[in-house]
């Protein structure tokens, strides 16, 4: 099997940022090619939770089971890196059933956290290539680089598959990810999945849970539901309540930041259009800063659905965001009210939440 690179090794690797004050670069400009072999490669925990583990997780005390849950969690990752039985036991034993875990709960407490800790955990206990850790999207965009069999037979190799921000509002790709645990598991691959509640239902995650496990079907009975109760730990506005910055500002910025590209919203998302989901996170390769002018709100659902993606593969990199508004409003209104209230609102409440800590990290740099 071929070696998986850590996210750390990947980012090193990335290409040179450009020097300060040099023309900024733009992701309009890029039209990255992604391999098959480095989407396998790309299945490692984030960069932004490289330093994740089960020792780092803040567990609020009002919650119990903020404090349950990692270390249950850490039973779990024993469990599965654990060496299998060999000569008469394994003849004599019955085979248990690979572990499977849910973990449910509302945005910012901490699941992903988790998740990636149960990731490094069996990865540094039975060695580099044992864990696999992707979104949900990442994995239905594996089977289309691969082919379904081809995608099995890949993650079969790995200890654990690790499923971030479960997605149950495309019935398709809810059908193809359920086919796929279920032979991923059958090979005795253990699971482990995530999937939010909306803010408004904190509390109710149980409906999430149900929803899952009606979903996955015949592997409900073999996944065990972890809740994850609580409040967003970050406590801070989304970027829909943040104020806008102008263009002076974040153009300074840019030409102050190496590695820093600046775009035309309404160009980027045109150019998103005609890359595949996949490589977005190629398209982020070498970038340090990301910078949009002209930004307003996106009224499409399908530009905003890819727009989501982006975000996504932004924050996993941890690349701070500059956005200056047209008229100053677009930052409060990214997403129209129809969208905050229709099948994919989990998706467009995650991707304000990820941004506004994007945005923040970004206005950062104005400051300084």
């Amino acid at each position: 099997m071929t070696p998986v690179p850590s996210s750390a090794s990947r980012a090193a690797s990335r290409a040179p940022s450009p020097a300060t004050g040099a023309q900024p670069g733009s992701l309009v400009s890029v039209r990255p090619t992604v391999s098959p072999e480095r989407l396998l490669a790309d299945l490692v925990p984030p960069r932004h939770f490289d330093d994740a583990r089960f020792a780092t997780y803040r567990a609020n005390p009002e919650h119990p089971s903020q404090g349950v849950t990692p270390a249950r969690l850490e039973e779990v990752a024993a469990e599965i890196a654990a060496p299998p039985p060999s000569g008469l036991r394994a003849l004599l034993g019955r085979r248990r059933p690979a572990p499977a875990v849910y973990m449910d709960g509302g945005f910012g407490v901490g699941k992903t956290h988790l998740l990636t800790s149960l990731a490094h955990a069996v990865t540094e206990a039975a060695g580099e290539g044992s864990a696999a850790y992707g979104t949900f999207v990442e994995y239905t965009n594996l089977v289309g680089a691969l082919g379904f069999l081809p995608t099995v037979d890949a993650l079969a190799t790995r200890r654990l598959v690790c499923i971030d921000e479960f997605e149950l509002d495309d019935p398709g790709d809810t059908v193809l990810m359920s086919r796929l645990l279920r032979e991923l598991a059958d090979r005795g691959v253990a699971l482990a999945a995530t999937s939010n509640t909306l803010p408004d239902a904190l509390g109710e995650g149980r409906f999430a849970a149900e929803d899952f496990l009606r979903e996955i079907q015949a592997l409900a009975g073999r996944f065990e539901v972890l809740r994850v109760d609580g409040e967003d730990y970050r406590h801070r506005a989304v970027v829909t309540d943040a104020e806008p910055l102008p263009d002076a500002a974040v153009r300074a910025a840019v030409r102050a930041q190496p590695g820093a590209v600046l775009d035309d919203f309404e160009d980027l998302l045109a150019h998103l259009a005609t890359v595949h989901p996949s490589r977005y996170g190629a398209l982020l390769d070498g970038v340090e800063l990301v910078a949009l002018t002209g930004v307003r709100p996106v009224t499409r659902q399908e530009v905003a659905l890819r727009l989501v993606v982006l975000v996504d593969r932004l924050y996993d990199r941890d690349v701070p965001v500059l956005l200056a508004g047209v008229d100053g409003a677009a930052q409060r209104t990214l997403f129209t009210p129809e969208m905050l209230q229709g099948g994919y609102r989990k998706k467009y409440f995650r991707a304000l939440s990820r941004l506004g800590a994007l945005a923040q990290e970004g206005r950062s740099l104005t400051d300084s």
